[in-house]
């Protein structure tokens, strides 16, 4: 019912700003596409920009959060051509309800079934075609969780750098990150290119690694849970019109099977995964 909900909210403002434009997801290698170039605003552009995806198999830093199932998201931003920015992104998410269905209550949360994203920055060029972004990211994972368990919500620093059509981004966790208690100094490490290859079709290529540290994380690699892997992504992404069409490949090497820590519902959701999108802009 959630996600209807999140979809009527987007729909609703999106009429009311019919002169907005599209980003997809959180700045630079996020949710919704397949590696990153790190945009500015021009003077001539609108400052507002927004969009709303369709997407087969919503994944993050390629593990599933809608358990393998479809999902409808939405972004609003706004960046000034001095390059500061700010934005939304929204979508539905089933992870922390699963995980509550799967360890019967004693973990994650229910009536879970949204992520709620916000973020601020500064970005801009260097001598032509370098460039950076540093800013910061909040997620929100609402919900009733369970007593003494750690909620998924987490706070991000990000710092990427870029040449052309390839850039580096770091993210690093202030605190407790996706539900794993005192993991202050967790981080993300990725690399990713949009290769044109013709107008308006550009190649996508990803690979991340996602590093779990604090006592929490030591404590669940020690009894053979570890959260931390690395994720590969390939894929194409065609742009027409106001629309945009992706496909991509992904897979992970997080441990798999019972008793590993993204074994959910039976369903390992770090597995090979293809991810299609459809993504409207307005």
């Amino acid at each position: 019912m959630q996600r209807f909900k999140l979809l009527a909210a987007i729909v609703g403002v999106c009429a009311a700003q019919a002169s907005f434009g599209a980003e997809t997801a959180p700045p630079i290698g996020g949710a919704g596409g397949v590696g990153s170039e790190i945009e500015l605003a021009t003077e001539e552009a609108s400052p507002f920009t927004a969009n709303v995806s369709l997407v087969n198999n919503y994944l993050y830093r390629g593990i599933a959060q809608t358990g393998g199932k479809p999902a409808v998201q939405g972004g609003f931003d706004y960046e000034h051509p001095s390059g500061l920015y700010a934005g939304v992104f929204g979508t539905n998410s089933s992870f922390f309800n699963n995980l509550y269905i799967e360890r019967g209550g004693a973990e994650g949360a229910a009536n879970a079934s949204m992520e709620l994203d916000m973020y601020f920055g500064f970005k801009n060029r260097v001598a032509g075609d370098f460039n950076y972004d540093l800013g910061f990211l909040r997620y929100n994972f609402p919900g009733d969780y369970a007593p003494g368990t750690t909620t998924g919500d987490t706070n991000e620093l990000y710092a990427g750098f870029g040449y052309k059509w390839i850039n580096a981004k770091f993210s690093y966790s202030l605190g407790n990150t996706f539900g794993v208690k005192d993991a202050a100094g967790t981080n993300y490490f990725e690399i990713n290119a949009n290769v044109p290859l013709a107008e308006g079709l550009s190649l996508g290529l990803h690979t991340g690694k996602q590093t779990y540290v604090g006592a929490t994380a030591d404590a669940l690699a020690a009894a053979g849970r570890t959260p931390t892997y690395t994720d590969y992504k390939i894929g194409l992404t065609k742009e027409f019109d106001d629309y945009e069409l992706a496909l991509a490949y992904s897979k992970t090497n997080a441990a798999t099977g019972p008793g590993s820590f993204y074994y959910v519902l039976g369903r390992d959701l770090g597995r090979r995964a293809t991810v299609v999108s459809l993504t409207r802009t307005f």
